[in-house]
């Protein structure tokens, strides 16, 4: 090829240039171009394509249906549903379990796991064979467990009675005289000898039934 005179203007240059490159030209310019950071952030990483491959083939399932017996469509939407309770519940336990779980061991000064429900019945089955001493230390450990199940006040290891009724009294003004009775009742035949008996076993008891009949009040007391 004859290079041009160094006398003939630019303009003339430029238009004798080729305006389209050759092909060796075309993929180095496409290589440059596409070396641009740009669009490598611009690409799918690899969760964006798994999770647009499960979307598309959970979306299949109710456009085109599944090859197989009626129904297994639904079915594998079930499995997948209750695959996904189960990783929940594992990993994140039962609500009841949990809840269940945190109460305390020790229940004043005592290692005691039974509910309130169960601390009733045995208190009315101590009542009834007029073992008062028995029957109020369980009624009142009933009201703190019934509180603790509501999330109304914590009761903690090292919670004496009075400390629990005064936290009580707290969150209920109206029974802080009576939660301090009971709380006198229950030191009483718990740590003072004391053997209790029927009318001290009743307030306790109609203080309980008191307190379960309440709403619950703004805030917690711990």
């Amino acid at each position: 090829m004859i290079a041009p005179p160094t006398s003939m203007p630019l303009g003339a240059v430029v238009a004798r240039a080729p305006l389209e490159p050759d092909a060796p030209g075309g993929r180095e310019l496409l290589s440059d171009e596409l070396a641009d950071p740009r669009y490598a952030e611009a690409l799918p990483n690899w969760f964006d394509l798994l999770s647009q491959r499960v979307l598309e083939w959970f979306l299949s399932l109710f456009d085109q249906g599944v090859a197989g017996p009626p129904g297994l469509g639904f079915v594998i939407v079930l499995l997948i549903i209750a695959g996904l309770i189960a990783i929940a519940i594992a990993v994140y336990g039962l609500p009841a379990r949990r809840r269940r779980s945190q109460l305390s061991d020790e229940l004043f000064g005592a290692s005691d796991r039974r509910s309130a429900r169960e601390l009733r019945k045995d208190a009315e089955s101590a009542a009834s064979r007029g073992d008062w001493a028995a029957a109020i230390a369980d009624r009142f450990r009933g009201i703190a467990r019934s509180l603790d199940e509501r999330t109304i006040v914590s009761v903690h290891p090292g919670t004496t009675a009075h400390g629990f009724a005064a936290m009580t009294g707290r969150a209920f003004p109206d029974q802080a005289a009576a939660l301090e009775d009971a709380a006198d009742a229950f030191d009483g035949v718990r740590y003072l000898g004391r053997g209790g008996d029927e009318p001290q076993y009743r307030a306790v008891t109609r203080l309980d039934e008191t307190l379960a009949a309440a709403p619950s009040p703004v805030g917690r007391a711990r």
